[in-house]
């Protein structure tokens, strides 16, 4: 930044310049004063630009660090939510299976309750059918002697 030292050089000239005697006042080159000035007036736009150009950016920057921190926390609340879904899936799937795993063992015995209870009634039956062919066999027997 060439207007500090442009500035320092005032000061230095300031510094260095002879003093009046008894009034604390300096005596300067004006020519040399005024060149100076003129230098600074000419270069301060330069300098105003580029210190406005700077803020910009900076401030750019920060708008786009800004967006990008926003992405990246809506991404983990996004994946937060889909773990969140992912273990309420998986937990309904082991709800499911355990009712499924029930209903069947539910199932199976009832089936083997129906079969005992079918196979039952058929030897039931068949000891109905032998206690008849008996009592016929024992009688006919009877009458044989």
């Amino acid at each position: 930044m060439e207007i500090f030292t442009l500035l320092e050089e005032l000061e230095d000239i300031l510094e260095n310049s002879k003093t009046v005697p008894f009034s604390g006042k300096s005596v300067v080159d004006k020519e040399e004063i005024l060149e100076i000035i003129k230098e600074i007036r000419l270069k301060l736009p330069d300098e105003l630009k580029q210190a406005k150009w700077i803020k910009e950016e900076r401030q750019r920057i920060l708008v786009e660090a800004q967006k990008e921190a926003d992405d990246i926390v809506k991404e983990a609340e996004n994946r937060i939510i889909s773990m969140i879904n992912e273990n309420e899936i998986t937990k309904k799937a082991y709800e499911k299976k355990a009712e499924i795993i029930e209903t069947a063992n539910e199932m199976s015995r009832e089936i083997s309750k129906g079969t005992k209870d079918y196979a039952d009634n058929i030897l039931q039956g068949l000891e109905v059918a032998l206690e008849d062919a008996l009592k016929i066999i024992q009688n006919n027997r009877k009458e044989l002697k």
